[in-house]
């Protein structure tokens, strides 16, 4: 799920499908409307190159539990994750995607949405792509000792409680 650039609750939303196509909708409805009912369990990622923060979370209690972070990267990063994705097994994916504070794109932005669509290609699993400005500093401002898994915690957080918005 990838907001555009609009009001908020109005933007265009994207849904990247595992086959890494981009499924349109708009406002907060689509959210609800994108994740079907029998989607209750995710697992959330904060990429980055050499770390990738990741949380557990249940669309039921609307909440989320930050995991350890993954430290790894090339091959060893995928066998990590899919140990996660194997443990926890979730119905969808939820990643995290930057943004510059004027909402412009910039390479992490890119290198998050890779990293999306390759995780629905790995584990053929709906992923859902998020804007994730700010949290990083939301993390550290509140003294998280693992900002990355913090963040993952904080955006799939999010994430669920916009699944529960009245629409």
């Amino acid at each position: 799920l990838q907001p555009g650039h609009g009001v908020a609750g109005l933007e265009p939303w994207c849904i990247v499908q595992p086959s890494g196509a981009c499924l349109m909708a708009t406002g907060l409805a689509a959210i609800n409307l994108a994740v079907a009912g029998h989607v209750e369990l995710f697992l959330g990622f904060d990429y980055g190159e050499k770390r990738c923060g990741m949380a557990s979370g249940n669309r039921l209690t609307a909440s989320a539990t930050p995991l350890p972070t993954v430290a790894a990267v090339g091959q060893a990063r995928w066998d990590l994750i899919a140990l996660r994705v194997k443990e926890w097994a979730p119905h969808a994916l939820v990643v995290g995607v930057p943004y510059y504070q004027d909402g412009a794109p910039h390479d992490n932005t890119r290198a998050a949405q890779k990293f999306a669509r390759q995780l629905g290609g790995r584990f053929n699993l709906p992923v859902f792509e998020v804007d994730e400005r700010y949290s990083t500093t939301e993390a550290h401002r509140l003294g998280a000792p693992d900002a990355d898994a913090a963040s993952a915690f904080i955006i799939l957080e999010q994430f669920l409680a916009s699944l529960h918005v009245p629409h």
